[in-house]
C-alpha cells in the first residue's frame, strides 16, 4: 500500500487503526472520542487528535463534540470490500 506523501508512516497507521474501529460491525456507528481512546489505549491521545482532524479534513470520518463516526463514503467503501486490514 503506497503512503500519501504528506502522512508519515506512524500517522497513517493510527489514520487506520480508527477507521477500523468506526467500521466495526459489534459496535454501534457513533463512538464518543473516550471510547475510541480507549480501545486504541497505545496511541497517545494528542496523536489520536491529530490523526482525526487529518481524517474529517478529508472527509473520512466526521467529529462532533460527542460523537465521532465514519462519513457515508467511507462505509460505502468498506461495503464495497475497498477496506481491508
Amino acid at each position: 500500500m503506497t503512503q500519501p506523501a504528506d502522512v508519515p508512516p506512524d500517522h497513517a497507521k493510527v489514520e487506520r487503526a480508527i477507521i477500523l474501529q468506526l467500521l466495526r460491525d459489534d459496535h454501534a456507528e457513533r463512538w464518543s472520542l473516550t471510547a475510541l481512546a480507549a480501545e486504541l489505549h497505545d496511541v497517545e491521545r494528542c496523536a489520536l487528535s491529530t490523526a482525526l482532524e487529518r481524517l474529517q479534513e478529508y472527509g473520512v470520518v466526521h467529529v462532533w463534540t460527542d460523537a465521532i463516526l465514519a462519513s457515508s463514503s467511507a462505509r460505502r467503501l468498506d461495503a464495497l470490500g475497498g477496506i481491508a486490514i
